[in-house]
């Protein structure tokens, strides 16, 4: 990067939000994977409104591994999708059991054969749940917020991915993307970016 400096970048990201986090709320592994299979083409907060009706229903893999997929679809309808979803949650169940030992492996190979994860929900479940290095998890904010600031020149997630891995320290990417999140809704939004209240906006190629 010849004008845009990442770490500057980073810095000022650390400064405005302190404690990155997913905002989806969960207290087991398999958990997490389930709501973000449901936060697909859905918001978080609807999320979090149906995962503790959703959770206490079902309150281990053995339990979503069992369920009756007509009767989970109640749970998760307002998520949208609902039958792919309540689908790929059993199947997903009944890999993690069969497959895996009931956990949720660590390793990108093997999160991507369950039903319903692509990478993005991959690398998030890689950053958050075993804290691995070099986690990217590239949603819909990732990939505007790249490409305003001048991070990436492309729309395709994969792209995103391989040009955010080669700028970031590998310790520094999975919260670099939670904060990329939270920038997103709070200042830098798809229709209204409120550019005078950036805290990176010296950085962002669009003011360089």
């Amino acid at each position: 990067m010849k004008k845009i400096d990442i770490n500057e970048i980073i810095r000022r990201l650390e400064l405005a939000y302190p404690d990155p986090r997913c905002s989806l709320e969960y207290d087991k592994p398999h958990e997490l994977l389930i709501a973000v299979r449901l936060a697909a083409q859905c918001t978080d907060e609807r999320v979090n409104k149906i995962a503790p009706a959703l959770f206490a229903r079902y309150p281990t893999l053995e339990a979503f591994a069992s369920a009756e997929q007509s009767e989970l679809e109640t749970y998760v309808h307002s998520c949208g999708f609902y039958r792919a979803k309540a689908r790929d949650i059993i199947a997903a169940a009944q890999m993690l059991l069969r497959d895996y030992g009931g956990e949720v492996p660590s390793n990108m190979d093997d999160l991507l054969k369950i039903p319903g994860v692509g990478r993005k929900t991959a690398n998030l479940l890689l950053g958050d749940i075993y804290d691995a290095p070099g986690a990217i998890t590239v949603d819909t904010h990732c990939i505007r917020l790249a490409n305003r600031i001048g991070l990436a020149s492309v729309k395709v997630p994969a792209k995103i991915e391989v040009a955010l891995r080669k700028l970031l320290p590998s310790d520094k990417s999975n919260d670099f993307c939670h904060r990329m999140v939270l920038h997103g809704r709070a200042v830098c939004s798809a229709r209204s970016p409120k550019c005078a209240e950036c805290c990176i906006s010296e950085c962002c190629e669009k003011h360089i």
